[in-house]
């Protein structure tokens, strides 16, 4: 899952130093001759830093009926490995601790041959003298009744499994739901035992019935990752008793709502919600900072589709609950909780098994960036020597290459790899949603995928043969020209990308211009969608090329009533080739006449003085290293900036890539985000290559920020630098949301974008893998 991307530890920056305990708890409890077996796949990813998920094995040995128990525990393995994580499923085999598992032995506790136990903090050193197979669950909390004295066992969920997590350095833990403070609890009869060896004496004090995986999050250092509390318990009082262990618990989403379980609201609230992993890796990294050793709760809701059946099951679950105290059941101990989730499920007929495994399966999904568009395998033929050799109707020496490619698939590489540089910063990955043959190259696009840790689950397999790109490329590293097949790109449809972004509720949106209009209409349709502008997904438009830059414009005029203070498209990255075509398409079709168009401009309010700055910053270098590069006087006389400026209604912000003549930036400042943003205290400063236009109402803007192409020592390749760059924005928004309000943030961005387009052009891979080694210092501030 992307929260254990986020936090996982590079080995550039001392993986020793970061996880010293935990590294130093396995080490020792192996050289006191500890049976812990590490898989060999998750000790490699975690001495290598490559992100690793804990998940548990209760839900295999007493969770779910076999085989719908193996084919669980398999599929989430399988969710875990398509976001580029490691899962380590934890269990006991043969009094053997097992931090990751083969298949057969999943098969052999699902299997429950040997009549597996629950495995809890009090029960692992007997298990494992023993020798006997377990599934990490729950402590196990140990009441006296005064009435008999009888002792009464009550088992609950997770604390094993973090005990172990954090014993191997592990500190994701996804799971289903966390124990907590039974119901009725505050009344009950029974009290525990406590001994005071040196009084040699027994007291006796009142005590609710609550489960030790809370008390466990106060020692182990591990994100528990679920669906919230089990509604068979008591929230509030959960909530409460979290709250005086010192244990943080927060929502994921835009609600502070606490889950419950099998429902999206329970009417209790937690003080702290967080929307994306950037967010929940920072808590747990100045947890780290302060040598704090507790867990923390991250509560992710149950999938909207399974809300409709929540309600359902929670008045199931209130009527298993009353019947357990009509019939005794209450008074059982361990056998309480079985019973409850047995009889809930016969009361929904099923229903609640359906939402178990679906609120399983989502703890492990999580995703701030979707890119939607094309994935392809790139052929390029490069020739030797004199270029003279490449003519017509003849072939020529030289080296032909294949590798991966795409426009999308490109700009997800970009990403993935800067976001998972080494540094102390967070560590996610984007969702690339792309079609695929069924052939030798859509197999080979999923296995290199694999292999650079990206995520395959947005794969979209089609009848139609995977895109191919082949490219013939002159001997200093110009395309000459190539075919390019995307047929199956266009054939990509709504219907089929929307229910990704539904499912992942991602922050950004890119899509690039591979896509159909009727499809870039349709994914822009529900990135727009929402009323609270927090719960949109903005959209980020690459161009592609003159001929395809054009194909989002069905989206903008079906949105553009729909915009006063901003613009149906948040982002978009044409060239000065592409921002021509995109302007001279809007003039000819009357887009520049329409009322929303008016009413923008009008509200700019640009006048003699914005046209006099123009003039100014004209004439200021393009390069203040390299003067032979000439003015700024191209953005003018080519009418770059005054295009850029009247495509504002439609585009809240154009990142127009000049080439070596650097970047140019146009953006305009408007509604919300106005409240927020530093550039509406500034004015014009041509020193700094900025005008600063202020409208009629006040906050509102428009910006105009060149940015200095920087040097380039040698050129392999001009394919995939464009993505590249944006790839790397991508990046920065992704880590900062808030990255085009401020000028230092927007500053760095660019000069990181410039370099990952800079690494690209050197290499003869359409994106660097040196990306990966980048260190943006800034994300650290």
């Amino acid at each position: 899952m992307l929260l254990a991307r986020a936090i996982r530890i590079p080995p550039s920056r001392n993986l020793i130093s970061r996880t010293a305990k935990a590294l130093s708890s396995l080490e020792t409890a192996r050289m006191r001759g500890a049976v812990v077996d590490v898989h060999p796949e998750v000790e490699d990813a975690l001495a290598t830093g490559k992100p690793v998920v804990a998940l548990e094995t209760a839900l295999i040995t007493h969770g779910f009926p076999y085989p719908a128990s193996l084919e669980l525990s398999l599929s989430l393995e399988t969710i875990v490995r398509s976001q580029g994580s490691i899962p380590a499923t934890i269990g006991l085999i043969d009094g053997r601790v097992k931090i990751g598992l083969e298949k057969e032995e999943f098969e052999r506790l699902a299997s429950r041959e040997k009549s597996p136990a629950k495995i809890s903090r009090r029960d692992i050193a007997a298990a494992m003298a023993l020798k006997s197979d377990g599934g990490h669950t729950t402590s196990l909390s140990l009441r006296f009744s005064l009435a008999n004295t009888c002792m009464i066992l009550t088992g609950t969920t997770c604390s094993a499994t973090l005990i172990f997590a954090a014993l191997a350095g592990i500190k994701i833990f996804a799971t289903g739901g966390l124990g907590g403070v039974h119901r009725g609890g505050e009344s009950c009869k029974y009290l525990y035992f406590i001994f005071r060896l040196t009084e040699k004496q027994v007291q006796l004090a009142p005590a609710m019935d609550v489960s030790a995986d809370l008390g466990e999050l106060t020692r182990c250092p591990v994100a528990l990752v679920s669906a919230g509390v089990k509604s068979i318990l008591d929230i509030p009082r959960t909530l409460e008793y979290l709250e005086t262990l010192g244990v943080p618990v927060l929502t994921y989403g835009p609600s502070q709502e606490f889950p419950a379980f099998f429902s999206r609201h329970s009417g209790a609230f937690v003080p702290w919600n967080v929307d994306d992993p950037v967010k929940a890796a920072k808590i747990l990294h100045h947890q780290w900072q302060l040598g704090m050793d507790n867990g923390v709760v991250f509560a992710v809701p149950i999938p909207n589709e399974y809300e409709e059946a929540g309600a359902t099951i929670q008045q199931a679950v209130d009527q298993a609950v009353a019947e357990s105290v009509e019939n005794g059941v209450s008074k059982l101990g361990k056998d309480v909780t079985p019973w409850l989730l047995s009889r809930v499920g016969e009361l929904t007929q099923g229903t609640s098994r359906a939402s178990n495994i679906a609120l399983l399966e989502n703890t492990a999904l999580v995703a701030p960036l979707i890119v939607i568009g094309s994935s392809a395998v790139d052929i390029s033929a490069q020739a030797l020597g004199d270029n003279k050799v490449l003519t017509a109707r003849s072939t020529a020496p030289g080296h032909v290459s294949l590798s991966l490619g795409g426009v999308a698939r490109n700009i997800a590489e970009a990403s993935h790899r800067l976001l998972s540089a080494s540094g102390a910063i967070p560590r996610l990955t984007p969702v690339l949603v792309s079609p695929i043959g069924d052939d030798a190259f859509g197999r080979l696009l999923i296995k290199e995928t694999t292999e650079l840790g990206m995520r395959v689950d947005g794969f979209v397999q089609s009848s139609k043969p995977t895109a191919v790109c082949n490219m013939v490329i002159d001997s200093n590293g110009d395309l000459i020209g190539g075919i390019a097949d995307m047929d199956i790109v266009k054939a990509l449809k709504t219907g089929t990308v929307i229910p990704h972004i539904e499912r992942h509720k991602p922050r950004f949106v890119a899509v690039d211009g591979n896509l159909s209009p009727e499809t870039i209409k349709g994914v822009v349709g529900r990135c727009n969608k929402d009323d609270i502008q927090e719960l949109a997904s903005p959209v980020f438009f690459e161009p592609t090329s003159v001929t395809k830059s054009t194909a989002v414009f069905p989206a903008v005029v079906s949105s553009l009533e729909h915009f006063r203070d901003g613009a149906p498209i948040a982002f978009i990255s044409p060239n000065t080739l592409e921002l021509s075509h995109i302007f001279s398409y809007a003039e000819s079709f009357g887009l520049t006449s329409h009322s929303s168009w008016w009413q923008t401009m009008d509200d700019l309010s640009l006048g003699t003085s914005f046209r006099s700055d123009l003039e100014r910053l004209a004439r200021i270098n393009t390069s203040d290293r390299d003067p032979s590069r000439g003015t700024l006087a191209f953005v003018v006389e080519k009418g770059i900036a005054q295009m850029a400026v009247k495509l504002l209604p439609f585009f809240q912000h154009l990142i127009i890539k000049c080439g070596e003549r650097g970047v140019f930036v146009v953006m305009r400042i408007s509604g919300a985000s106005a409240a927020t943003s530093s550039w509406t205290g500034l004015n014009t400063e041509i020193s700094q290559r900025r005008i600063i236009a202020h409208g009629k109402t006040k906050g509102n803007a428009v910006v105009l920020q060149h940015f200095p192409p920087q040097p380039l020592e040698k050129l392999v390749n001009v394919t995939g630098a464009g993505d590249s760059f944006v790839g790397a924005l991508l990046a920065s928004l992704v880590h900062d949301p808030r990255t085009f309000h401020h000028p230092d943030t927007l500053a760095n961005a660019i000069m990181i974008s410039q370099q990952a387009a800079l690494l690209s052009l050197k290499s003869a891979l359409a994106v660097s893998p040196h990306l990966s080694n980048m260190l943006p210092r800034f994300w650290n501030e």
